[in-house]
């Protein structure tokens, strides 16, 4: 893809910054909305985009989408936007979700249904929306069972997708994704929160008894995903997106202190709320449609994840 005038929701985010990154070596003219919302430290977002917001090709607006009277006219849409987090969508806090997952995807599907010009509008969802499928690998045949809050607000986000789609035609695709990790994760996310504990010597909680399995996905992957869907994903579709490898927590811990070369302190706790017992994703629509596959072993992929973590403590 290149050449194209693109808008990137949620650019500053760990996945968004990436993709608006590699939208931009490709010769492409991105603009980025973000809130900057205060989730987590948004000075680590303001590091996120550190590389290209001085780009002459990039154009930041820092707007809740919201609140917004209008959008770009552009040749793609990348809805990466959202309020992240299961454990902590209960509650009081679920406004918040509903405001960011649900009502700022249904104002950007309005404004952009009558735009002719606008050839692709992806939206990304997330395996939460599966709950605790009754097979494995989970395909996107299985009906969707949310166990979380924000597994229900990315439901949510897929079916107003759908019926924009089905109602006037606008050629939106929802990419569902497994356990993202890489340079850039949120701190609150496992291998992040992990590998910071192991190296600064603080103790690990885990989660239940820490046999549950994963479906882990490099960012990168993600990313190339995104892009081939825009390009040649099927209007209407739903696709997962998963690296096709799957770690239990303490098998992954394992190969973090491999690669640490330190052995982590751990503490269990009891399972929470919302979270799901194993991920799988099957891939196989994705691959057929898009002639996508995940390239990064997760291997790879925390070595990768280890120097940048390591850059960042230092």
């Amino acid at each position: 893809m290149s050449n194209k005038k693109i808008l990137v929701t949620g650019c500053a985010g760990f996945i968004g910054s990436h993709l608006t990154e590699k939208l931009l070596a490709e010769g492409n003219s991105v603009i980025g909305i973000d809130c900057f919302r205060d989730y987590y430290d948004p000075a680590i977002k303001e590091q996120n985009i550190s590389g290209f917001v001085n780009h002459p090709s990039f154009t930041l607006i820092r707007e809740d989408i919201c609140f917004m009277d209008s959008f770009p006219n552009v040749d793609y849409v990348f809805h990466l936007a959202a309020q992240a987090g299961v454990r902590a969508s209960w509650g009081n806090s679920f406004d918040q979700y509903t405001h960011d997952n649900i009502t700022a995807t249904q104002r950007l599907l309005e404004w952009y249904k009558d735009k002719i010009e606008l050839k692709k509008f992806v939206y990304a969802s997330s395996s939460s929306v599966y709950g605790n499928a009754p097979v494995y690998p989970v395909s996107e045949d299985v009906i969707p069972q949310p166990v979380s809050p924000y597994g229900v607000t990315k439901l949510a986000g897929e079916h107003l997708c759908r019926l924009y789609y089905v109602n006037y035609g606008l050629p939106t695709v929802s990419l569902r994704y497994f356990t993202v990790y890489g340079p850039r994760q949120r701190p609150d996310m496992a291998i992040h929160k992990f590998m910071k504990a192991i190296l600064e010597g603080r103790e690990i909680e885990i989660y239940g008894d820490g046999t549950q399995m994963r479906d882990f996905t490099y960012v990168d992957d993600v990313v190339r995903a995104n892009i081939l869907a825009a390009e040649k994903g099927v209007a209407g579709e739903v696709y997962n997106i998963g690296g096709g490898e799957r770690y239990s927590v303490l098998s992954l811990i394992q190969l973090i202190e491999r690669h640490l070369d330190k052995k982590a302190r751990l503490s269990f706790i009891p399972v929470q709320y919302g979270d799901v017992k194993d991920t799988w994703a099957d891939t196989s629509r994705l691959k057929n449609d898009c002639s996508w596959r995940p390239e990064i072993t997760l291997d790879r992929g925390i070595n990768y994840m280890k120097q940048w973590i390591i850059n960042s403590i230092l």
